[in-house]
């Protein structure tokens, strides 16, 4: 079932028009896609990712040295985003510096008495915004890794008994230093599996870096600010169109069962592939069919997403370390078979 709406060269959100079909969604993939690109060089594939992530609600862990770049991505995704419920207290972009003194209250907010008043008042959080910047979350207690469980699992966060809402666009990006190990708090599989994907950034090839020292002035200036944004309720809106306007046929859900009873039954794996990481993989496949300008999920995007979903959420036997080469042997045949369907189907 081949889509028909095209790509758009020029997409303004003033005035924007509501997002009701694909050819919408898809002009806020574009918007976001040539902001980012024009902010962070050399990572189209990690900013393609983010998309995706993004536009299937789910969150994102960044993993490499100091200096790749994952500070400056975050920023320029909450740069992306125009606030158009300002009144709500939901800021669109807040950063936290995640260190082994922190405090769940400086996460998530505290109660603090008025004296002119006499009456308690809720401070909001830094949590409490669209876009939040994890900067090193495996520096900080597990006792502070704790209190963003609730928040990136059910986008809500209680303090002193009352809970309270977050914004439904709620995104977590969070960064983790994996060579400096010292005074480090690696997070535990339910905080790790609350994160739709974990991508380990490399090094950007040699023109890239070069073409990021020749513009580095320009881009301080500003260069880029120009281009169009997204507003909080298309993104919104662009969520709900692409979880009911792309198709997941039903061969692509037995690809997955059968890839996750694969893992289980693995010698490799000590701990496989949860259900609910399959639930989650949904919505990313359809985000990830939107960016190749398609209203269906194909194989393609099974095979592309795989590592990213799943890498993370597999344990492995001791003596076993190629993560990458346990998902592939597991999910070959069960793509196989995706293969042959899809043909007799055409």
């Amino acid at each position: 079932m081949e889509t028909d709406f095209q790509q758009s060269e020029h997409i303004t959100h003033t005035p924007a028009p509501p997002i009701t079909d694909l050819n919408g969604a898809y002009g806020v993939v574009q918007r976001l896609r040539n902001r980012l690109q024009m902010a962070v060089r050399g990572r189209d594939e990690i900013i393609e990712v983010l998309i995706i992530a993004l536009l299937a609600d789910g969150h994102m862990l960044l993993e490499d040295y100091p200096g790749s770049g994952k500070t400056t991505l975050a920023k320029a995704l909450g740069d992306c985003i125009i606030d158009d419920r300002p009144d709500d207290e939901i800021v669109t972009f807040r950063r936290i510096q995640f260190t082994p003194d922190l405090l769940p209250s400086d996460v998530t907010g505290t109660t603090i008495f008025d004296p002119n008043t006499n009456r308690f008042f809720f401070r909001p959080g830094p949590i409490f915004a669209h876009v939040v910047l994890a900067d090193e979350i495996n520096r900080t207690s597990p006792k502070v890794q704790s209190a963003m469980l609730e928040a990136m699992a059910e986008k809500q966060t209680t303090v002193d008994n009352r809970t309270r809402k977050l914004d439904e666009l709620f995104f977590v990006i969070a960064t983790q230093n994996p060579l400096d190990l010292a005074g480090t708090f690696p997070l535990p599989s339910a905080q790790l599996d609350r994160f739709l994907f974990k991508v380990r950034m490399k090094h950007i090839d040699r023109a890239s870096e070069l073409e990021i020292l020749a513009s580095y002035k320009a881009r301080k200036a500003g260069a880029g600010q120009d281009l169009p944004r997204c507003t909080r309720t298309e993104l919104i809106h662009a969520r709900a169109v692409i979880e009911n306007a792309v198709w997941v046929a039903p061969e692509i859900r037995e690809c997955l069962v059968d890839f996750a009873n694969k893992t289980r039954a693995d010698p490799r794996v000590l701990q496989g592939t949860s259900t609910r990481s399959l639930v989650l993989m949904i919505p990313a496949l359809q985000a990830r069919a939107l960016t190749r300008v398609r209203d269906y999920v194909n194989a393609e995007d099974v095979a592309y997403l795989a590592q990213y979903i799943f890498a993370h959420r597999l344990e492995l036997a001791p003596g076993t370390d190629n993560i990458e080469a346990v998902i592939r042997d597991c999910i070959n045949e069960p793509m196989e078979r995706l293969a042959r369907a899809t043909l007799k189907r055409v």
